[in-house]
């Protein structure tokens, strides 16, 4: 064995014995791709596992025929003339703002609600009891800095005023049903 590795040495006609796969560069730079898939479709499906998706609705049936009720209530809060004006105090924690029908104080009880855009367990619901005036103070922790859905109803669920309100960009949150009873 010594002796074929002297003529190796000395002779450059000798036929070289090729090292082995592992030993070349190629076959690891071919390699890494689909490792790298490999890797990524892991972690893929340990997020996917780990976060479900909270905005798929189980009975998306049932709440598109709700939809139907929701613009009645539309309509009628067009016909109130309903117009809210709230703003949110963070250091107070508190939402203050005022609700009126055609210009006149609404002082009837009503209820405002915050849907976070992506998870449900954080949606708010609030209480407001308006004053002769009819403004109203309602407690309200601080919100996160993302884009809130905001309804507001009446305690008979009889009407509706609904808008998406950002608090870090917008400090004024304004809804006003629109002018005409048509529109809808």
């Amino acid at each position: 064995m010594s002796k074929e590795k002297d003529m190796q040495a000395t002779n450059p006609n000798f036929p070289q014995q090729a090292a082995p796969w592992y030993r070349h560069r190629w076959p690891w730079f071919l390699m890494i791709g689909p490792v790298a898939v490999m890797i990524a479709t892991g972690v893929s499906a340990w997020l996917g596992a780990q976060q479900p998706d909270a905005m798929v609705v189980a009975d998306y049936y049932k709440q598109g025929k709700a939809i139907n009720q929701d613009l009645r209530r539309d309509r009628v809060a067009t016909e109130l003339l309903l117009s809210f004006e709230a703003s949110h105090d963070a250091q107070a924690g508190r939402l203050n703002g005022r609700l009126a029908s055609g210009g006149q104080p609404v002082v009837a009880p009503f209820h405002i609600r915050l849907a976070h855009p992506t998870l449900p367990e954080r949606d708010l619901a609030l209480e407001a009891l308006p004053d002769a005036q009819g403004r109203f103070s309602a407690t309200l922790p601080i919100l996160e800095a993302t884009h809130w859905q905001v309804v507001v109803e009446g305690a008979a669920r009889d009407w509706r005023l609904a808008r998406s309100w950002s608090p870090a960009k917008q400090a004024l949150l304004i809804i006003e049903a629109d002018a005409s009873p048509d529109a809808r």
